[in-house]
């Protein structure tokens, strides 16, 4: 049996047509997947350097390495930060398979502290005009950083005071040596002094001045650090900065490759929610406040049960708290006396201390606020000192407020219990000799009086015995009816 010809060429015409639709679903697919053009992805930072931003910016740098991109834009402006999360940033970079190019911008920005090992560690260091790095000092929490003033050298005896300063100098450096109080100092200044010069060496950059920037807390301006080549170069804004990038050889992993940015497309990563609640919550002050109130309301849930708010959110913030201080470098001497301050000056509110407890929390709390963040690892994230003023001055106040309470309740005259019926006044419901009835407090109390009674004779109790009352002639309220 054979088909018609019409059929034959309607069928033809059906197989031409799909394989025509499938080829050019095949070119749109390799289309969508080929990128434009090189991409250049650009990262911002601003503020101190915290886990939040450790955390966007090592995302941000895996995302450009799943991209393909040409370059990673980090655009910097920070007061320094944490050391292990500014450690953690600088593996990502050294780690990154796509160059990293450190932009401190824009003009009047600054790469100070943690900012200025991030700008040695990249692949490209640029600044833009009227920008400053440097002052790399770590400064433990709670120590202000050493050092003496030096006078300027001048006048006719200059030459007899430099002698006399570096004799003292001397000394004072052979004291320094020998106090155990200043190992943790130097420790920590000798161990990030050689982390900024082995990065230094790595990108063949200015090794003395960095390590001079750690010992002596030295800065630069971006053409002064041009000049002695701490930074690559200089650029007006990042359109500026990729036009001078392009062609620029850099070295990412032992391979030497030629950077392709003229005609990059820009793709800004802005920070996302996660890293916003982050950047929030792992803030020094904004952690503790968390805690405060997660335990504060967890202790009024537990001494007034069926509330429910607070123990729901003091339970949300209370965990918060502690994932926060998973993430920050908390030293757990200064937690444990922040905990039992707090829980001195509950025990305050139900204990007869008269403010023994309550001074005890209070000092507890201020130590343990000065004291709650590892020195070695916080560098210049800490808590203010006016934070932790107002948070004792606070606690201070809450204590003061409970003795003032409780001093005036001790006061006050009892007004529940068998103590409460002494002074009590009542009048005779009927004559009796000894013993009789009386009414007190609009009850029916059976009475015993020294002397007899008379109904309608208003007596006043003046003790208890039992279900008893012992009472005895009111005498100012019989002189008010005489009269």
């Amino acid at each position: 049996m054979r088909l018609p010809r019409t059929k034959l060429a309607a069928a033809a015409r059906l197989a031409a047509g799909a394989l025509l639709a499938a080829g050019l679903a095949g070119l749109l697919a390799a289309a969508a997947k080929s990128p434009p053009g090189p991409q250049v992805v650009l990262l911002s930072i601003e503020g101190a350097v915290s886990p939040a931003t450790a955390d966007y910016a090592a995302r941000g740098i895996r995302s450009a390495a799943e991209r393909g991109a040409a370059l990673v834009v980090l655009r910097l402006d920070t007061p320094g930060g944490l050391d292990t999360s500014m450690r953690r940033l600088i593996k990502e970079i050294l780690a990154s398979p796509v160059p990293v190019a450190t932009f401190v911008a824009p003009s009047g920005a600054r790469a100070a502290s943690a900012g200025t090992f991030i700008l040695y560690a990249s692949h490209i260091a640029a600044m833009a005009p009227a920008t400053n790095l440097g002052a790399a000092t770590p400064v433990p929490i709670g120590i202000a950083p050493g050092g003496q003033p030096q006078e300027p050298a001048g006048g006719k005896d200059a030459a007899k005071d430099r002698d006399k300063d570096k004799a003292k100098a001397k000394g004072r450096a052979k004291e320094e040596e020998a106090a155990p109080k200043d190992s943790m100092s130097r420790k920590t200044v000798h161990d990030a002094a050689a982390y900024i010069r082995s990065l230094a060496q790595l990108r063949g950059r200015n090794a003395e001045w960095a390590e001079r920037a750690v010992r002596e807390a030295v800065s630069l301006s971006a053409e002064e650090a041009k000049k002695i080549k701490v930074i690559d170069l200089v650029a007006q804004d990042v359109p500026d900065l990729l036009k001078q990038l392009h062609g620029r050889k850099v070295t990412v992993q032992g391979v030497e490759r030629a950077l392709e940015t003229r005609d990059a497309a820009l793709v800004a990563l802005e920070p996302d929610w996660r890293s916003r609640l982050l950047a929030v919550i792992a803030e020094p002050s904004v952690a503790l406040i968390l805690m405060m109130i997660g335990i504060y309301g967890l202790l009024f849930e537990f001494s007034n049960p069926g509330f429910v708010l607070p123990g729901v959110v003091g339970g949300i913030c209370l965990l918060l708290a502690l994932y926060a201080f998973q993430l920050l470098p908390v030293n757990y001497v200064g937690l444990g006396l922040i905990l039992l301050g707090l829980a001195f000056i509950v025990a305050e509110a139900f204990l007869p201390s008269f403010g023994v407890l309550g001074i005890g929390g209070v000092v507890a709390l201020l130590i343990g606020s000065v004291i709650l963040f590892d020195p070695e690892a916080a560098g210049d994230y800490r808590l203010p000192t006016a934070f932790v003023v107002a948070f004792t001055t606070l606690s201070g106040a809450a204590v003061f407020l409970i003795v003032t309470l409780a001093l005036r309740a001790r006061r006050r005259p009892v007004v529940s219990g068998a103590e409460e019926m002494v002074g009590s006044r009542g009048e005779v419901l009927e004559d009796f000799e000894a013993e009789g009835w009386a009414r007190v407090h609009s009850e029916r109390w059976r009475v015993v009086a020294p002397r007899p009674m008379r109904r309608g004779e208003r007596v006043r109790v003046t003790g208890v015995s039992g279900l008893t009352l012992r009472v005895e002639p009111d005498e100012e309220t019989s002189e008010g009816r005489k009269s």
